[in-house]
């Protein structure tokens, strides 16, 4: 079995993401924890409640950035090999290696929900 850690953020689809950060931190009192492009045309804005460690990431509709609910765990090559032996649906043959992200793969639930297993990050002692 797998062990998932916790879960790190949940991606909500926006018509306009600007609109929905104004929406989200104006509004329902979310602070903006990042806003950047993970790469060109791909631009994710990430919200959160102050005092919380889940996030909220803003994604537009048809995003390449994976709808999905993001999980970590301890070993993602693992989580992976389990995923595949399980007969899960995935969207990425290997484990993806982005610069700047964890090491994590993207997949379905058996209703097509999309998930994302994210490496921890080991904290440095």
């Amino acid at each position: 079995m797998i062990t998932t850690l916790r879960i790190v953020s949940i991606s909500v689809p926006v018509s306009d993401q600007d609109e929905a950060l104004r929406f989200y931190t104006d509004v329902l009192g979310f602070e903006l924890r990042g806003d950047a492009e993970a790469w060109p045309g791909a631009r994710a804005v990430e919200i959160g409640l102050p005092g919380t460690g889940i996030t909220i990431v803003l994604l537009p509709h048809g995003s390449e950035i994976p709808m999905a609910i993001r999980m970590e765990t301890d070993d993602v090559q693992s989580a992976h090999a389990q995923i595949v032996d399980a007969g899960v649906r995935l969207h990425n043959d290997d484990v993806l290696h982005l610069d700047g992200s964890p090491p994590m793969f993207h997949f379905e639930d058996p209703d097509g929900n999309g998930l994302v297993f994210l490496q921890r990050e080991r904290s440095e002692e």
